[in-house]
């Protein structure tokens, strides 16, 4: 494909990030830096409500963590607070949400505006050195520059305060989130350790992860941006044995995505381990979940009555540390 086709898909929903009937209230944001501001006043990341914004989320709201369609998150978002989203929310009436979830509200205002944007799957350097930590962050095309920029729109001022941030977040340095590919390239070529890149805290790490995390890389940059606990087709677990050079393709492709976008797309419309199934295995949940909308032909058949998705290749999980992981402390 031209390169212009490549924006012209970056600038349009996907599945994921259509805000459906939320798109009136979108559609009036400025479409310049107030949006990040704008999200942090929506949403607060679960795990540090209490010590960070003085919010202990009830037991009957943690489930908002779940929500993957951005149209459901703002349907949320309205039910706690009906007022137009330029007008910040108390900490208890903000949606509840990880890091996947604030790049994907920035990807769907940019996408809005007409602006190509995409979430990226990878490891942060700014939350725990000298690991990297999984993470998800905004790709937008900046085209006075012309260049692709990293925004963190999940770190506002309180995050910056507690870890000391010093660079710009709306601009976020190559060195301080590496997208999955090249994280799998530095581990594969001596020059980072792998035991480094996962969830530090929770012992979640290792080249399995960092396999785990390029697969759903690879469906973000196919406009399927699912959870970062989701799991399906050809992520390997833990204890599994799993082909290297799988993974070494994958990662060439996907490390300069725009130079091999045509084959991004084949790979994934193609390969049953890539392409996000109608169910997927959510690890915190220790259960298949539908991800609430179609995903193409052959999911949209089976979901009406076909043959079931294959079960993920590991289904023996050590859930109880995906879910420590994830959990609230």
């Amino acid at each position: 494909m031209e390169a212009e086709d490549m924006f012209a898909f970056y600038a349009s929903h996907g599945p994921m990030s259509d805000p459906g009937e939320a798109s009136a209230l979108v559609e009036p944001l400025a479409n310049d830096a107030a949006m990040s501001r704008i999200i942090q006043g929506l949403g607060i990341y679960d795990v540090v409500a209490r010590d960070f914004y003085g919010f202990e989320p009830p037991e009957d709201r943690l489930s908002e963590i779940h929500l993957r369609p951005i149209a459901k998150r703002l349907g949320r978002i309205v039910e706690l607070d009906d007022r137009p989203l330029d007008i910040a929310r108390e900490p208890d009436r903000r949606a509840l949400g990880r890091c996947n979830s604030f790049a994907l509200m920035l990807v769907t205002m940019l996408r809005a505006k007409g602006v190509p944007a995409r979430s990226r799957g990878g490891f942060a350097a700014y939350f725990n050195p000298p690991n990297f930590e999984d993470h998800w962050v905004c790709e937008y095309w900046d085209a006075h520059e012309g260049r692709w920029r990293l925004a963190d729109s999940q770190i506002d001022e309180v995050w910056r305060q507690r870890l000391n941030i010093r660079f710009d977040t709306l601009d976020v340095p190559r060195t301080q989130f590496l997208t999955a590919a090249e994280a799998w390239r530095q581990c594969r070529s001596g020059e980072a350790d792998e035991r480094r890149f996962g969830i530090s805290f929770a012992g979640l790490r290792g080249l399995w992860f960092v396999a785990s995390s390029m697969v759903r890389d690879v469906a973000a940059l196919n406009k399927m941006e699912i959870a970062p606990w989701d799991v399906w087709g050809a992520q390997p677990g833990p204890k599994e044995e799993f082909d290297l050079a799988f993974f070494d393709e994958l990662a060439a492709l996907t490390r300069d995505p725009d130079s091999a976008f045509a084959e991004v797309r084949r790979r994934y419309n193609e390969e049953d381990g890539l392409r996000v199934p109608p169910t997927v295995f959510n690890a915190l949940n220790d259960r298949r979940e539908a991800i609430d909308v179609v995903t193409d032909s052959r999911a949209a058949s089976a979901s009406l009555g076909g043959s079931p998705p294959a079960a993920p290749r590991h289904e023996e999980l050590d859930i109880a540390r995906y879910q420590q992981a994830f959990a609230p402390n």
